[in-house]
């Protein structure tokens, strides 16, 4: 058994922008039971599902979604169960096709896709691309053990993003 592939992108800017995290690893290891533990224990606004390519077709690996921002309105939540979800279902799908998970580990395997929607998000097909890609990279990310630790350690002095620029030393 090995251990969970944990990624991270982000993707696009302003309200229209993807912030996905990844935990990719086995059924039968600790992603399965983070998974079964995670759609099992839905909170107030924040309800775990499982991502779909069509209706009645999950993608596999199996990906269950989990918002990182509860719903603020309905168009709020559509842009999530729309845009975002197909966005989230392509993303793990390209994954696949790319090899960078193997078509037995999508059998084996489970995701959990952690997922920010702007509550103003405006441009559906932005939130689609922009969660496609987040999502593909993030596993790309997992799986190569990205970033590098020489990357991280040279941004120490300079942390930033979208909200927050630190000031210089």
């Amino acid at each position: 058994m090995s251990d969970p592939r944990i990624g991270e992108s982000f993707v696009g800017e302003g309200v229209n922008a993807a912030h996905i995290n990844t935990v990719a690893g086995a059924r039968s290891g600790p992603a399965g039971t983070a998974w079964a533990t995670a759609l099992g224990s839905p909170s107030t606004g924040h309800v775990p599902f499982v991502a779909v390519l069509q209706p009645s077709l999950p993608v596999k690996p199996l990906t269950l979604f989990v918002t990182k921002s509860a719903p603020d309105s309905d168009a709020h939540g559509l842009m999530i169960w729309g845009p975002a979800q197909a966005g989230v279902a392509a993303g793990v799908a390209d994954a696949v096709a790319e090899g960078v998970i193997t078509e037995e580990q999508a059998d084996t395997d489970v995701i959990i896709a952690a997922v920010w929607v702007n509550p103003g998000a405006d441009d559906a097909d932005a939130v689609y691309r922009h969660n496609r890609e987040a999502t593909r990279t993030a596993l790309h990310n997992g799986v190569e053990h990205l970033p590098a630790l020489a990357d991280v350690l040279a941004a120490r002095n300079e942390p930033r993003n979208p909200f927050y620029t630190a000031p210089a030393d």
